[in-house]
């Protein structure tokens, strides 16, 4: 999805600034939030692709006006929305109006630190050849997916170089439509900021992405 999320090399928007010694969280409700995405995965049902694209379809002007973990509630919002598990009403009151609806399973306390420690691997056993080497010139597609994708805007289009090869990994694009896990081949690509921004980019600059194998064509 071409949306307010994909801002990589767009002007207009500043510097990024590092922050020294940046907290974890800035607020407690920014905790909370965090707490909440991942706790509601489990009686939501969803995955964490779906989760992605719940933020990334956010109308712009919603986006680009909230900070980073405002757009994780508003995800969560719309996630919960979508799955009958709260009612506008209630997201407008911030509290809980009807009898909570009956759920496959919940995160208990007392699973929480299993759980964080396992995490959501998406690495899966190759069931189709590896059609890309390390050193291999690569044509990022020019794509235009209507869905949740990893693909950045701005390397569509450019040559690059595979760098590093992952092993096969969960489609992040199947995943968050709901078409099932579809595992693909991932590769680390190297694009010359030249090549992506013209002349007037430092020439000794480059930026490197994780492309799954339906991404690239030989170039």
């Amino acid at each position: 999805m071409n949306g307010a999320q994909d801002l990589g090399g767009m002007m207009g928007f500043g510097p990024v600034t590092a922050e020294p010694d940046e907290p974890v969280f800035h607020a407690d409700w920014e905790r909370r939030a965090f707490a909440l995405t991942l706790a509601m995965a489990a009686p939501g049902g969803w995955n964490i692709d779906q989760s992605r694209a719940a933020r990334e379809s956010l109308h712009p002007a919603q986006y680009l006006a909230k900070s980073y973990y405002e757009i994780w509630v508003a995800g969560l919002e719309k996630l919960m929305a979508e799955r009958g598990l709260v009612a506008p009403a209630e997201i407008d009151a911030g509290k809980a109006l009807e009898p909570a609806k009956a759920v496959p399973s919940v995160l208990t306390a007392a699973r929480v630190e299993r759980v964080l420690a396992r995490g959501g691997p998406t690495e899966r056993v190759a069931t189709a050849p590896q059609r890309l080497r390390v050193g291999d010139r690569v044509r990022a597609r020019n794509i235009h997916p209507l869905g949740h994708t990893r693909l950045p805007r701005y390397v569509r289009g450019h040559v690059g170089q595979v760098t590093h090869v992952h092993g096969v990994h969960v489609l992040p694009d199947a995943n968050a439509a709901g078409a099932g896990e579809k595992p693909q081949w991932l590769y680390t690509v190297r694009f010359a900021a030249q090549e992506l921004w013209g002349e007037t980019a430092d020439p000794e600059a480059s930026v490197s992405v994780d492309a799954w194998e339906s991404y690239l064509e030989p170039a």
